[in-house]
């Protein structure tokens, strides 16, 4: 996810012209009809070319996008450590998407040296200011209490932010949490409607999770009614 463009234009001529001119902003929201061919012919070097130049004016958006571009190898050679470096002077600057993608980096050690603690920090920072998978991987630090102290209501809580904004994996370990008991009121009900809504994504886990439920449903109908029938023929 990226930070929303700031400013709007009423044609990309007028972009392009406020781009040539030195405006960042205008700058990057051209960089990225260049990535997705909106407009013009797509072309992922130029759109580099005018990340880049957004970025070292330090627009952190331009930053953000331009470290996804070197950790995806869009545009430029795959390169984890550019993307950790332009992912930082964004995230220095407040960008909740740098953040999260630092955070990554962190935890996988691509491009830094593997670093749980750093992870978790950039992870809750990004989380803070509403980024639904960082707030899922709080969750999950939480709830296994890797770094931090396992806390299952602290886990409930950011789970179930990340699940309001229709995470899929929250909503499915949301829904643990209910099914278990796990830092919530143990609830079926409630596991249920949030294995649901991550089923309907195609979350796998909540998939299984609610065929388990109701075949076991099914089975403990299939006991009562043969249960009601043994009693009858007594």
């Amino acid at each position: 996810m990226m930070q929303p463009i700031r400013r709007t234009w009423q044609s990309l001529e007028e972009v392009r012209k406020a781009a040539e001119e030195g405006d960042p902003a205008a700058q990057c929201y051209l960089a990225i009809c260049y990535q997705n061919g909106k407009g013009v012919q797509q072309d992922h070097s130029e759109a580099i070319k005018w990340f880049r130049r957004a970025a070292d004016q330090n627009d952190s958006a331009a930053q953000c996008y331009l470290g996804f571009c070197y950790q995806t190898g869009t545009g430029v050679p795959q390169e984890y450590g550019q993307a950790a470096k332009w992912f930082r002077e964004a995230a220095e600057q407040g960008d909740p998407a740098a953040q999260f993608n630092l955070g990554v980096l962190y935890e996988t050690g691509q491009g830094v040296l593997q670093n749980y603690a750093e992870a978790v920090k950039w992870y809750h920072s990004a989380a803070e200011q509403g980024e639904p998978q960082a707030q899922f991987n709080l969750g999950v630090y939480y709830e296994t209490g890797q770094v931090v102290p396992q806390n299952f209501e602290e886990a409930v809580k950011w789970y179930r932010l990340a699940a309001e904004q229709e995470c899929a994996p929250a909503q499915c370990n949301l829904g643990l949490c209910y099914e278990t008991g796990r830092g919530a009121p143990k609830n079926v009900r409630e596991a249920v409607r949030w294995f649901c809504r991550a089923a309907r994504q195609g979350d796998k886990t909540a998939q299984h999770n609610l065929g388990v439920y109701y075949a076991s449903l099914e089975a403990a109908e299939e006991a009562t009614a043969e249960a009601t029938a043994t009693e009858s023929v007594e």
